[in-house]
């Protein structure tokens, strides 16, 4: 099934690549989002669904100095988050904690809780603990992890460990292991590199070249899904990770990004810079597994392509699953627009 988008919209005032699901926020749907202009003063939107599920409404609007290339809300306080920024000459990373009381009608200067500055080149992204109130992080620039200790109450980080990647592999982001909080997924440009953090060294790899973005399924312990530059998307059980179990189509053009469903195990969705985002169902395993949470498939299917959402004009970047309404995503395109969509129609009847 393939179609537009009845999705609810909105516009930040500059360009844009990243959007977060603030996780730690239980009793709303909220996403931060953040700008990229490179002339104007940048900011931070907080974004919450009404409880109407009709509009969503800025909460919060905050200046942040630099352009913002990587953000991620912390997943047990709903008002810290990281930021990955450029200068316009080097990169940098940061801690942010979000003033209270704050409020849309003015723009409020972010709180820096503590500088990830041990890095030189350039920056790709921060990773959070996904497992309970952790104080554990990771910063990833080209060629080195970094795990720190954040103190938010003395706003310091304390580099845990280093460790370099080597020459031969360039990396460019990854994932935190939700299963198994020792492990971390890095792509770099001809592989996936598995690093255990107890050691700070690499245990595992897939060599596989291009990888753009890699997720983990919350809901299977061994299943990653891969979105490479030119050959889509492929999903890997661990186990046998020789060759992927399951390959989607992807996108016409480059396949930027990927998340599974933190609920519905089978439900994958991919953007890229052919203006859409896709919703797909995969198996996720070369296993047959029934479940609650099994979105209902028909044995016939043979396109696994949901939906298309093509409510875009620009190429889409950024991508966020609700954890708290595991039906409800958000997407972001590079002209800065949001759009929230609802992924019911394709969910089990129970």
């Amino acid at each position: 099934m393939q179609g537009g988008s009845s999705g609810i919209g909105y516009g930040l005032k500059y360009q844009a690549r990243c959007i977060s699901d603030v996780k730690a926020d239980r009793d709303h749907t909220s996403f931060l989002t953040g700008t990229l202009s490179l002339k104007e003063e940048n900011e931070v939107h907080l974004l919450r669904l009404s409880s109407g599920g009709s509009e969503l409404i800025c909460e919060g609007l905050f200046s942040h100095p630099n352009e913002i290339w990587d953000l991620a809300s912390c997943p047990f306080d709903q008002r810290i988050f990281s930021t990955v920024f450029s200068t316009g000459d080097s990169y940098g990373a940061a801690i942010w904690q979000i003033p209270e009381p704050y409020g849309k009608s003015n723009s409020s200067t972010l709180e820096c809780v503590a500088s990830l500055d041990a890095h030189v080149g350039k920056i790709n992204c921060v990773l959070w603990c996904p497992s309970g109130k952790s104080d554990k992080l990771i910063s990833m620039d080209e060629q080195n992890l970094v795990l720190w200790s954040l103190d938010c109450s003395k706003k310091t980080a304390e580099v845990l460990s280093k460790e370099s990647a080597g020459m031969r592999h360039s990396l460019s982001g990854g994932a935190w292991n939700p299963h198994d909080v020792n492990s971390v997924a890095a792509t770099s440009e001809s592989s996936i590199q598995f690093w255990d953090l107890r050691t700070m060294k690499k245990v595992d790899s897939i060599e596989r070249a291009h990888i753009r973005n890699v997720d983990y399924n919350i809901k299977r312990e061994h299943i990653l899904v891969t979105a490479d530059d030119e050959s889509g998307i492929h999903v890997w059980d661990l186990r046998k990770a020789k060759v992927p179990v399951q390959e989607l189509p992807g996108h016409t053009h480059w396949t930027w990004a990927v998340r599974c469903n933190p609920e519905y195990e089978e439900l994958i969705l991919s953007v890229g810079t052919d203006s859409a985002v896709n919703l797909w169902f995969a198996s996720a395993s070369s296993e047959k597994k029934t479940s609650e949470s099994s979105v209902v498939a028909s044995p016939q299917r043979v396109n696994p392509l949901l939906n298309s959402y093509t409510d875009y004009e620009d190429s889409v970047y950024g991508l966020a699953w609700s954890s708290r309404e595991p039906w409800i995503f958000a997407s972001l395109s590079y002209d800065g627009r949001v759009v929230i969509e609802s992924v019911k129609p394709f969910l089990p009847r129970r």
